[in-house]
């Protein structure tokens, strides 16, 4: 079968959204997870699903690829995950000839996935970012203590590290005390990078996306998180299309601009309580949140396809807003963990998180995973839910049987 795409990543949100979007186009679809119940696979409009290594054994994966390329093929690659993008940078040379990568240039990517970079020409640009310290071992915490105090956040540079053959992802860790930040640090340096020591901020998270290409902008979506998958951020669970704030707006499309970032990224912003916005970090892939964009009328995995491809890119005036989308597995998972970290910075109390749990089956909203034209993925991904979720119980009540 000649194939016009392979959607690699499948387990993730945003490859789903992608097979639907460029199916339902009449591209043939092929898709790529490590799993054979990868819900991407039981889409009807992904026409082949194929099982990969894990991302996290890079060399693998490669070699997967690469076979598969060379018997399959297809002229376009559109990869989401941290891990693979890591791998397709570092490999850009022998993919390349190919197949068209759905990627930025490696001197854009270079910046936009390097939290200190990013937040050294915004600096420039005049944005706001977070107080921060950069620390390179443990031995640095007393000094970013007295600098930034406490609560504070640890984030390694880059979200993907590599350990030796093996990759490993890194995400933000909210510290309350001296041997927490401690322990945090560690955690990062230990791979040989270095984190960065961050002021704490918990208001209003969010986020402007673009599809830029020749330094046109073809496409602008914005949206804010009303519940994070994590106090600090991580994925987006409950989230709402909003027209696009002046301020971050305007900031967001100037570094963008100023990193010549071509193809889709997200933008992403942290208000303080005053209201003024901090840059938090940029997403120069499709991000988990990218269905709400798609129902609100921004296709970006289309026009991420059309850039990549070499095609006319169609261009996007306008949005709507007000649309509410939900992650509702993501949505359990964080009601539990808030309900764990119940006292700590950034997390709402138990009576509101619970509250705010059960209001939100009263809001009209679209779910992922869920598209009455193609159900069987959110079948799949409700069974695989509950049956990690009984796992987990199982798991826990032996353990604290014994």
């Amino acid at each position: 079968m000649k194939f016009d795409a392979l959607v690699l990543n499948g387990a993730l949100r945003q490859s789903l959204v992608a097979v639907r979007s460029l199916g339902r186009r009449g591209l043939q679809v092929a898709a790529a997870g490590t799993h054979p119940n990868t819900a991407a696979f039981s889409s009807r409009w992904c026409r082949q699903g194929f099982v990969f290594p894990p991302e996290e054994a890079p060399g693998a994966y490669a070699a997967t690829l690469d076979a598969w390329l060379e018997h399959a093929g297809a002229p376009v690659l559109i990869a989401s995950h941290d891990g693979t993008i890591a791998l397709l940078r570092e490999q850009r040379a022998r993919f390349a000839p190919r197949v068209r990568l759905a990627l930025a240039d490696e001197r854009a990517l270079a910046i936009a996935v390097n939290k200190e970079r990013t937040l050294a020409v915004a600096r420039r640009l005049g944005l706001h970012v977070p107080r921060e310290m950069v620390v390179r071992e443990a031995g640095d915490v007393p000094v970013a203590l007295k600098a930034i105090g406490l609560p504070a956040v640890i984030k390694p540079c880059e979200s993907w590290l590599w350990n030796g053959g093996e990759g490993v992802r890194l995400g933000a860790e909210l510290v309350v005390t001296p041997a927490e930040a401690r322990q945090a640090v560690e955690a990062v340096t230990r791979f040989g990078e270095v984190a960065l020591f961050q002021q704490l901020l918990t208001g209003r998270r969010e986020a402007v996306s673009f599809l830029q290409a020749d330094g046109e902008v073809y496409a602008r979506f914005a949206q804010w998180a009303r519940r994070p998958s994590m106090p600090l951020g991580g994925d987006s669970v409950l989230r709402q299309s909003i027209a696009i704030p002046p301020d971050i707006g305007a900031q967001a499309e100037a570094l963008v601009r100023e990193i010549d970032l071509e193809g889709y990224s997200e933008v992403e912003f942290r208000r303080d309580a005053a209201g003024v916005p901090y840059l938090m970090e940029i997403n120069p892939r499709l991000s988990a949140s990218v269905e709400v964009a798609v129902r609100a009328g921004v296709d970006f995995p289309h026009l991420l396809y059309q850039w990549a491809s070499g095609e006319p890119i169609e261009r996007v005036a306008g949005y709507r807003i007000g649309g509410w989308i939900r992650h509702l597995g993501g949505d359990i998972n964080t009601t539990i963990a808030s309900l764990r970290q119940r006292g700590r910075p950034g997390v709402t109390p138990p009576v509101q998180t619970l509250l705010d749990f059960g209001l939100s089956f009263l809001r009209p909203m679209a779910y992922d995973y869920l598209n009455w034209k193609d159900p069987l993925p959110a079948v799949k991904a409700t069974t695989d839910f509950t049956r990690h979720a009984v796992s987990r119980l199982v798991s826990r009540v032996r353990k604290n049987g014994s």
